[in-house]
């Protein structure tokens, strides 16, 4: 598309307006972060003396550092797992073709629209009766569970692209059914894995009703519950909700 020199300048205008609108949020809070504790700031206004020590304040007071680790060890043991449990029934389903298949298949379609607000309460009693709460173990098992439906007909999906020819040819080289997925099918379906491993990162890492349901325990949980009872406790003091943000 051919551009003249004003519609150049115009965009670029644009651009940088809309560039000024989306940072001045951010140093909005930024300002408000480096206040001092005891001043309410009124509008947008730098301090004459920014307190940086406010931001060692707000991760001693949040426990951000034990929060990153028991996040990321929740995401270790909720995204590897399920790509792996994905990836077999969605071959199983999608190129297997096994007795059956189509009845499971649909149950997982139906798995997919029931609200995970309607079995909560259940898995609490299930998490409760294995002695789990209060553990990582209370939080991964779960997630893992729920995201089933969605991660194994994401994966049948892509599993039933991939030309059955390609199976046929490994069995003629006389490869198992698990060389053929290692060898060849984990190949092709990596632009599919990796898509769906941000995705159950992004899921898992923005945790917020399970976790706040049932751990009283903060640093067992992923990051936005526990952060968000810290930034609550601290709501008296501007600064901090800005440094919580």
């Amino acid at each position: 598309m051919v551009v003249n020199k004003t519609e150049a300048i115009i965009g670029r205008v644009v651009l940088v307006l809309v560039l000024i609108l989306a940072l001045l949020p951010l140093a909005g809070m930024l300002s408000g972060a480096l206040q001092p504790p005891d001043r309410i700031p009124d509008g947008f206004s730098w301090p004459s003396d920014p307190q940086w020590g406010n931001f060692v304040v707000a991760f001693r007071t949040a426990h951000v550092w034990e929060l990153l680790g028991s996040s990321t060890l929740i995401i270790l043991g909720v995204v590897p797992l399920s790509l792996l449990l994905s990836t077999l029934a969605g071959y199983a389903l999608g190129n297997l073709r096994i007795p059956g298949g189509s009845f499971v298949f649909v149950l997982l379609l139906l798995g997919l629209t029931i609200p995970f607000e309607a079995i909560i309460i259940p898995i609490y009693y299930e998490i409760s009766a294995m002695g789990l709460l209060n553990t990582q173990w209370a939080i991964i098992l779960p997630l893992i569970g729920l995201y089933m439906p969605f991660s194994v007909v994401w994966m049948r999906a892509h599993f039933v692209g991939v030309p059955t020819e390609l199976s046929e040819a490994a069995r003629i080289d006389g490869a198992s059914t698990f060389q053929e997925i290692r060898r060849i099918q984990i190949p092709l379906a990596m632009p599919a894995l990796s898509a769906l491993a941000i995705l159950l990162f992004l899921w898992t890492w923005n945790q917020f009703l399970l976790p706040w349901s049932w751990s009283t325990i903060p640093t067992n949980a992923p990051w936005p519950g526990p952060w968000e009872r810290s930034r609550g406790s601290t709501s008296t003091s501007s600064p901090c909700c800005s440094r919580a943000r």
